[in-house]
């Protein structure tokens, strides 16, 4: 076989390759096999069709089925002789494929690019813990009476903050009036149009008030961009929020505190816990930062890509998880590609470098620690950690969970021989 490989642009290779016709007979024997089993004609059972008559009216099957054989074969012998290892499936392009003729194609593939390392051990960063105060545990517990707060219906003007039931009809220009009635939101909280939530300051139960609107320029809909209109608003109802008092009996109320200090000392605990793993994570891409600055090199489009990908279908899940099909959202993809686009390449950037250093180093997470991690993960779900392993292992996730271990390895390499100051 002969496979001739040429450096394009970036990443790209371009790969010529030639299987001998000798190669290519016998996989068009075995089609014309294969086809003649299924083969059927009036007057010969299902598999006795004559090889001439499978030639003459089975031809293009035959051609599909040594097409689909012969070409992913040919092309895994192709990259293995050349010692490639594209990231992407390949676009074929000028395929010849006749019987009796050697199998040509040009194959244009992606590959992940040659890391030449630099520094890498070493990089000086400015980085300084920042401790829990009392003014961030005071916040957490606000933060929790708000959880636990009431509305109650009051007779005064509507103010920012309170809860108001509402009947509303929207008459938008060139649509039918839509109307809903019982509507509750919370004024100032941008869950209605900006109009409507400023309009509807000052008014009463059983006030009426129309207010003009329009939609933005970069509305989520685009059907409704720039569009105009007036919204007929009622309120039904006034309610006004009421917090619960920060004492003893808010921390019982919670269930598992006796007093508001013992509250107290385990918010603080918590939010320290947090703290510190948000702080190590904020080091850690402070450092590799300072490595990529060092590092310049061209990322692989495709890897791009299917991170971008990745992002936009984490999007689409998070809408199917509240109850909503994606499929009937007016998606911009153009332009969420554009927006996620700089943080993708980032990540890919990082990955690969992770990766080349991980590899420079001779990192590899050893058997125990990849046990805990399956162990825990079966833990969290219930089930039996074999089980557990042998789905990962068919899913592909236990390599990925074997990278991510990698990379945390690389990290704490990094991050031990940083200059830290600040």
């Amino acid at each position: 076989m002969k496979v001739a490989v040429e450096e394009i642009e970036g990443c790209k290779r371009r790969l010529a390759v030639e299987a001998p016709a000798d190669v290519v007979q016998q996989e068009w024997e075995r089609a014309y096999g294969r086809v003649q089993k299924q083969a059927r004609l009036p007057g010969f059972r299902k598999g006795h069709v004559p090889r001439s008559l499978v030639k003459v009216h089975f031809a293009d099957d035959v051609r599909r089925e040594v097409a689909e054989h012969l070409i992913p074969d040919v092309w895994r012998k192709a990259i293995s002789e050349a010692r490639i290892e594209p990231v992407n499936e390949p676009d074929l392009q000028e395929v010849k494929l006749e019987e009796g003729a050697p199998l040509s194609f040009v194959a244009v593939v992606e590959v992940k690019p040659t890391i030449a390392l630099g520094e890498y051990r070493g990089v000086e960063v400015e980085h300084a813990p920042k401790p829990v105060t009392a003014e961030d545990v005071d916040a957490a517990l606000e933060h929790m009476r708000e959880q636990q707060a009431q509305f109650r219906a009051v007779d005064r003007a509507a103010a920012p903050g309170d809860l108001l039931v509402i009947d509303y009809t929207l008459t938008l220009e060139g649509r039918d009036p839509s109307s809903q009635t019982g509507y509750e939101f919370v004024v100032g909280d941008k869950a209605v149009l900006p109009e409507i939530d400023h309009a509807v300051v000052g008014m009463r139960a059983g006030e009426e008030r129309e207010s003009p609107f329009r939609f933005a320029d970069d509305h989520r809909r685009e059907e409704l961009r720039g569009k105009s209109g007036a919204a007929a608003v009622k309120v039904i109802e006034v309610k006004e929020k009421v917090l619960p008092a920060l004492d003893d009996d808010f921390a019982k109320s919670l269930g598992e505190f006796e007093t508001l200090a013992v509250l107290r000392a385990e918010v603080l605990k918590q939010l320290e816990a947090r703290r510190e793993h948000d702080d190590k994570r904020e080091l850690q891409d402070k450092v590799v930062d300072a490595v990529i600055e060092k590092h310049a090199f061209i990322v692989p489009d495709a890897l791009v890509m299917r991170q971008v990908a990745h992002q936009i279908e984490h999007a689409r899940e998070g809408l199917r998880r509240q109850g909503i099909d994606p499929d009937r959202m007016p998606w911009d993809y153009g332009k969420m590609i554009a927006e996620l686009r700089p943080g993708a390449e980032k990540a890919v950037r990082r990955t690969l470098l992770l990766e080349a250093i991980a590899e420079r180093e001779g990192l590899v997470p050893a058997e125990a620690d990849v046990d805990a991690e399956v162990e825990k993960i079966a833990g969290a779900s219930q089930r039996p950690a074999p089980a557990i392993r042998r789905m990962m292992e068919k899913s592909g996730d236990l390599v990925a969970l074997r990278h991510g271990l990698r990379d945390r390895m690389t990290l704490d390499v990094l991050v031990a021989n940083a200059k830290i100051t600040g």
